[in-house]
């Protein structure tokens, strides 16, 4: 979930498609497009995902569900959903008797992502649910399994899987065009206004800059380097008179062991702005800021800045376009998401770790 105003530029999360072989092109089209019910006009919801699906090829809009019905019936009428399809929090259920509906997309505060991921996987629909994936790693087991037992499919909104620069960058290090991979930085964070937001309540959120914010940093990590980390060591930095971090934490820095010997470097914070993304190997590097931002993302191959880099298109029209038609792609041709529930949940336990380590200050050997 995220606030389209204070974030367009700041945000932009294990592996990235390597190219056409992740995703092919189609000999022809579908003979209909995917219905979606999007869950929750919030600002990421409302602002950004529903105005993408003119941009899509193989999804459309066809339901909302809000606890606002003033605001459901205005958004239906601007994109030409029946009235029939608005549905609320408590009558959510009888989406199972809607045809229309194929994906549900869910885009609530964290601590909503697995009863409503849960409730429509029992109403025979497939998920699409934002990130971080819920507020526990034992929440994510129970996501995955209602969907397993449901026969749905279950994907994570890592949008950057989707983005040009990202999918480049990545190809350039697979490729080996800054030779071995020695290290990993990235700093995520943006200034955060409103002490009320539901962001800064921890029952709602789960936590603060490193569930927001950081999941970029640790997801990107993961994709990068195409490593799992074995262990963790963090710290975190929040001033507790701050009225906006009375609940959950500023500044957390981290630092990935991999297998391989690469160090990753992270920082996640609620108090600064910044969006970077950096690998140094033993012959050059790649750089990318801003590397996560919804739009307007710059790369960077060499010794420095000297060559900036155009990525070919990306998969979609847009990120966020490509995200929605790889779920409705996945469920037509029956394949497994890129970025499935499994996905969502090791991050999720490596965060865990990441709070225990800051907590106790000390290492913790990650779980195979």
């Amino acid at each position: 979930m995220i606030d389209l105003n204070r974030r367009n530029l700041m945000l932009a999360g294990s592996a990235l498609a390597a190219g056409a072989a992740a995703f092919p092109l189609r000999a022809a089209e579908p003979q209909r497009k995917l219905g979606y019910a999007i869950v929750g006009l919030g600002g990421y919801g409302l602002g950004v995902i529903i105005p993408e699906f003119k941009n899509c090829r193989h999804s459309k809009l066809v339901a909302l569900v809000s606890g606002d019905a003033a605001k459901a019936k205005r958004v239906a009428a601007e994109y030409d959903v029946p009235e029939k399809n608005i549905y609320n929090y408590e009558n959510f259920d009888r989406i199972r008797d809607n045809p229309d509906i194929d994906i549900v997309y869910v885009c609530l505060p964290v601590s909503m992502h697995a009863e409503y991921t849960i409730r429509a996987a029992k109403a025979g629909k497939h998920v699409l649910c934002e990130k971080p994936m819920a507020v526990s790693s034992a929440e994510c087991e129970s996501m995955i399994a209602a969907c397993r037992q449901a026969g749905k499919k279950l994907m994570i909104g890592y949008r950057c899987h989707f983005e040009p620069t990202n999918l480049e960058a990545r190809r350039r290090a697979r490729a080996g065009e800054i030779g071995k991979l020695r290290y990993f930085r990235s700093e995520h964070g943006f200034t955060f206004g409103n002490p009320n937001a539901w962001r800064l309540k921890k029952a709602m959120s789960g936590g603060g800059s490193m569930m927001d914010i950081g999941i970029y940093a640790l997801n990107a990590a993961r994709y990068m380097t195409g490593e799992e980390p074995v262990a963790v060591y963090a710290q975190e930095t929040t001033d507790r008179k701050d009225p906006r971090f009375r609940e959950v934490e500023d500044m957390i820095g981290f630092q990935l062991e991999f297998p391989s010997g690469v160090i990753g470097s992270c920082q996640s914070m609620y108090s600064a702005n910044q969006n970077h993304i950096l690998l140094v190997g033993d012959k050059g590097r790649i750089e990318m800021e801003p590397a996560t931002a919804y739009r307007g993302n710059r790369l960077w191959v060499g010794s420095g800045r000297g060559e900036e880099i155009t990525p070919p298109p990306g998969p979609g029209a847009t990120q966020f376009a490509g995200q929605l038609d790889h779920m409705a792609q996945c469920v037509m041709e029956d394949r497994t998401p890129i970025v499935a529930g499994e996905e969502g949940l090791r991050d999720m336990r490596i965060i865990e770790a990441i709070y225990q380590s800051a907590r106790e200050k000390k290492r913790i050997v990650l779980k195979a």
